[in-house]
């Protein structure tokens, strides 16, 4: 298709040919009068050679979001019905176990650039991010429900959680509720893996829940029956209970929220788990006030640290601290689960600071596993953005 040109930089062709699939602007060097009233554009760079076409907005920090590599290719009704097939069609593979509760769309990650949905029970809640996608949105909306229910998905309506910052940096207005007025029920009682949780769609973090943790909790399960576990940032309880359901001695989560604690207490209430307790408190103070040999299995889920690469640093520090502080709380031969959630903490530089942790506190890190987020989340190796969730499961050794 012949959409309106822009023209980028040879340095940001080589960007683009390395997979990524948004072009900056300070990559941009010119765009064809026709730009200004489309919402698509092609990209090419001064020698004409192609390297994609998608969302245009010409104001942006990221001008294009690419679309499609194939020069031909048309957006229309068809495209967007394929692209949303096959992030269902993915789900149903992967997701099988939880499909009425997980990530339906991943933004860039399945090809949709400022598109998240997710799945509730019989209630989407989308997220959108890009000016290009809100324009389509009613067309988006209506093919997903038509794809969704050919495979016999009920849903009654979609709940929009347009209430993020990354919106006003589109120009776009912020707001939540029901998309057309649907009648939804915000709160919801989710089944994870056999666990019910409560779920409030309209205040809640993200979308409502944490779903990106799904099966990195079923590891701290399958890990705690007969042992003391001590999990750190518990939010609404998502580790903490998979360790009481799984049979763990005894169970303390805590958090500086109360409010977070009230969910957390109604969710162990909701499935009858009586081994888990609650510790309202910051996280850095308490590990300062129990004593060495205290726990058998410690788990640190902290909010991102750092969400910009100029603060990196001192998140870094963060990470350090709380980490050997654990290491050294853990009884002989303990384990800690250890985790960011924050892309500008990368894995390298994440397991750098865990050497140092280790050394600090004069133990062996024995790796149990290593994983990242959910697989509702795919990562695009391309595109670094899709990649933020680290996941580090060790036996902590003594050094004798």
């Amino acid at each position: 298709m012949n959409y309106p040109k822009v023209v980028i930089s040879k340095q940001g062709a080589a960007f683009l040919q390395r997979g990524q699939r948004w072009m900056y602007r300070n990559n941009l060097v010119s765009t064809e009068e026709a730009c200004a009233g489309s919402p698509y554009a092609s990209i090419v760079d001064p020698d004409g050679n192609f390297y994609g076409a998608g969302f245009y907005k010409g104001d942006s920090y990221i001008p294009v979001r690419i679309l499609s590599l194939n020069p031909e290719q048309v957006f229309d009704e068809a495209f967007f019905r394929r692209r949303i097939q096959a992030a269902w069609d993915y789900r149903k593979v992967t997701e099988r176990n939880n499909l009425s509760n997980c990530r339906i769309i991943f933004g860039d990650a399945d090809f949709l650039p400022g598109l998240t949905v997710d799945r509730y029970n019989d209630v989407l809640v989308s997220q959108i991010t890009t000016a290009g996608m809100e324009r389509i949105k009613a067309d988006i909306y209506a093919i997903l429900l038509d794809v969704m229910g050919a495979d016999g998905a009920k849903i009654s309506g979609i709940y929009e959680r347009n209430d993020v910052k990354a919106r006003a940096k589109e120009g776009l207005e912020l707001y939540k509720g029901p998309w057309n007025n649907a009648d939804i029920t915000t709160a919801q009682v989710i089944d994870e893996n056999g666990l019910k949780l409560n779920v409030d769609i309209e205040n809640g973090q993200k979308t409502g829940y944490f779903l990106d943790q799904k099966r990195n909790r079923l590891i701290i399960r399958e890990a705690s029956e007969g042992l003391r576990v001590l999990d750190c940032f518990t939010h609404t309880g998502g580790f903490a209970l998979n360790a009481a359901k799984g049979k763990a001695r005894q169970v303390t989560a805590v958090d500086v929220s109360g409010m977070a604690l009230a969910e957390a207490r109604a969710n162990a209430d909701l499935n009858g788990l009586k081994n888990v307790s609650f510790v309202q408190a910051d996280v850095f103070d308490y590990l300062d006030q129990i004593h060495p040999g205290d726990y058998d299995l410690i788990i640190l889920d902290p909010p991102a640290f750092t969400k910009d690469r100029r603060t990196v640093d001192h998140a870094y520090q963060g990470y350090r601290r709380i980490n050997a502080r654990a290491m050294n709380l853990l009884r002989s031969g303990g384990y800690l689960a250890t985790c960011s959630c924050s892309r500008y903490m990368e894995t390298e530089l994440f397991e750098k600071m865990l050497k140092e942790a280790a050394q600090e506190a004069g133990v062996y890190l024995r790796q149990i596993s290593v994983t990242q987020q959910n697989s509702d989340h795919p990562v695009l190796w391309t595109m670094d953005e899709t990649s933020y969730l680290k996941f580090f499961f060790f036996q902590v050794c003594p050094k004798d």
